[in-house]
């Protein structure tokens, strides 16, 4: 699974001192630019700090800890005990809340790691800041039956949930590894249209689409409800099975402004994976609780198990497999090459996972 590992015994309390000076040394390192916020020990923070926190968050399983932590009241336990608040914000795709990070209007964000990398470089830097790990796993590439190869999609359409989302560009890496061509305004090989995932449902359905590369729950509602099969799990294509789908993203100014805010949220986001290793079922169900708020369509909980089994929960961002899809990124064009390891600032997940007798998680 996850290089993360649930709650160890017998810590004793100076080797813990002693991981979090090492881990905090470790991932300490900065951007180069003047407002990039550095690594705010837990002992900095004020007790008090009355904002109300701006949360985004999509309605699908990947994203189970906000779901769980909004639905249990975790972030609101947290927050109230500094004098914050929570505004929940939900999103349909990557690009969509990064908009709303540049605009002001959104402070944390759970998120893919391709809109965060997007976002970290068309600001040099400066805008956003990944602060933890939150889900490995859960997308696949499904398509229509009489598909078998990569060849039988050639001169066909299928969809994304947005240009330069992190299943976009998971989708035309594998399409050009098959030798399919692609492009972003709609030519190639292949035509990927951009599309919210309860429209590929929808289109999928009709026959209109060839295929999809979606989130959880998102493939398997294509096999269950539009009579789908998975032609690539991308869990296959990384090594243990292990990448990056959702991480915890914050802007740059609000964590250098509301460190403690930060830290409530994270507080609140380790507490949400506990309770989803604990206790699976009821996660699962404040799962599809804050799916139906959000859609108005509560999913069967077959839909919800299934997409499951695909995922790991972890606060560990897995750094590498970030890396490697910002380079396929930087081959398709969608991106420009940079060095992205100023945007990981993990000192205070790893602060709070050493107190509570945790492993620290590794920066790049």
């Amino acid at each position: 699974m996850s290089c993360y590992t649930r709650r160890r015994h017998g810590v004793f309390a100076a080797i813990a001192a002693l991981m979090i000076a090492i881990a905090l040394l470790a991932t300490g390192c900065g951007s180069s630019s003047s407002s990039a916020v550095g690594n705010p020990t837990l002992k900095e923070l004020p007790a008090n700090d009355a904002v109300s926190v701006r949360l985004g968050y999509f309605p699908n399983v990947t994203h189970a800890p906000a779901l769980v932590g909004l639905d249990q009241g975790l972030f609101t336990k947290e927050l109230g005990a500094i004098g914050a608040t929570i505004d929940p914000k939900s999103f349909s795709a990557g690009p969509e809340a990064i908009e709303a990070i540049f605009a002001g209007a959104l402070d944390i964000t759970y998120i893919g790691p391709n809109p965060a990398l997007n976002a970290f470089q068309k600001s040099n830097g400066q805008a956003v800041q990944i602060v933890a790990g939150s889900t490995s796993g859960g997308a696949a590439f499904v398509v229509q039956p009489p598909i078998t190869s990569a060849a039988d999609l050639k001169g066909k359409t299928v969809a994304s949930p947005q240009l330069g989302g992190t299943q976009d560009i998971a989708l035309r890496s594998w399409l050009a590894g098959q030798d399919l061509k692609t492009d972003t305004s709609g030519g190639g090989d292949v035509v990927i249209k951009p599309q919210a995932n309860a429209d590929t449902l929808s289109t999928f359905k009709s026959g209109a689409i060839a295929g999809a590369w979606v989130p959880a729950p998102w493939d398997t509602r294509l096999v269950a409800e539009g009579g789908g099969k998975v032609l690539v799990d991308e869990a296959t294509l990384w090594p243990n099975g292990q990448f990056t789908t959702t991480v915890v993203l914050v802007r740059t100014a609000f964590l250098n402004e509301h460190p403690a805010a930060v830290a409530a949220v994270l507080r609140a986001h380790l507490e949400a994976l506990d309770s989803i290793t604990s206790n699976p079922s009821a996660a699962q169900k404040s799962t599809n609780n804050e799916i139906e708020s959000v859609t108005g369509k509560r999913l069967a909980d077959s839909l919800i198990m299934a997409s499951w089994g695909s995922l790991a929960f972890t606060p560990d961002p897995l750094a590498q497999t970030i890396r490697k899809s910002a380079d396929e990124a930087v081959e398709l064009g969608l991106a420009k090459s940079t060095d992205i390891d100023p945007i990981f600032k993990l000192g205070l997940v790893n602060e709070l996972l050493l107190a509570r007798g945790e492993m620290a998680v590794v920066g790049p």
